[in-house]
């Protein structure tokens, strides 16, 4: 699921932002929240500092000690990936939000339709520049980093992350040729991201994760499986 923040110190224009964003995307099935709203740029560092953020939406023209475009350098230089979307009624302010790699430039009064077409662009730059993203289907992208595992169920994957559990009818065989070299086959039937791994128990065979998550070792690839976990020796697996 995405995870979209907005800032803008003008409450009532942030309270419009949030209903359409929210009508976008239960109109385009968009697997996409938003995750926090503020109008206090010191808020908004906090929760990006200790949450994911995959899209901040933010006023340029902040009333505060520093303005979006300030606010949108600080979370660049630790963040290369995150999404950029400026508002505001200053057009002059237009060519210097390109200066932070921005995704978008909407003046404001913002229409829904202009929005649409912002959302739009951003999901298909997702398909088709995936970046740490999965594309589960054509409106969910998962973010590598948060599944836990993959588990082969029949015809269908199903990706277990750290908030969610999404599912699709997909080849085990060409999703593992996709992924990044911390997936790791542990069993014929699940694939483990060791970077979130939180334990072993290597009597039962059993890995585990965040919030009582678990998935199991299978004998025909436990070796290999352990020798990337001890040695970090990646194989074709």
């Amino acid at each position: 699921m995405l995870n979209f923040v907005l800032c803008d110190d003008n409450l009532l224009v942030l309270d419009r932002l949030v209903s359409m964003f929210e009508s976008l995307f239960l109109k385009h099935n968009y697997d996409a929240q938003i995750g926090f709203k503020s109008g206090n740029s010191s808020e908004i560092l906090s929760y990006i500092k200790n949450n994911h953020t995959d899209v901040l939406v933010l006023d340029i023209n902040l009333k505060s000690d520093i303005t979006g475009l300030e606010l949108a350098e600080k979370v660049r230089k630790n963040n290369k990936d995150m999404y950029f979307i400026f508002v505001t009624g200053h057009l002059e302010y237009s060519m210097l939000a390109y200066k932070v790699k921005t995704f978008d430039y909407l003046a404001k009064p913002i229409t829904k339709e202009r929005l649409e077409e912002t959302l739009e662009r951003l999901f298909n730059d997702l398909h088709n520049s995936p970046k740490n993203y999965i594309n589960i289907d054509s409106k969910q992208y998962v973010d590598q980093n948060d599944i836990l595992y993959i588990k082969r169920d029949g015809m269908k994957l199903v990706f277990y992350t750290k908030s969610n559990v999404y599912s699709t009818y997909s080849s085990f065989n060409k999703l593992k040729d996709c992924l990044p070299v911390n997936f790791v086959r542990c069993h014929k039937s699940y694939i483990v991201n060791i970077n979130n791994i939180s334990n072993l128990d290597l009597n039962t065979n059993t890995i585990f994760f965040m919030n009582d998550n678990k998935c199991f070792i299978g004998p025909k690839y436990k070796n290999d499986f352990l020798e990337v976990i001890k040695n970090g020796n990646y194989k074709n697996n």
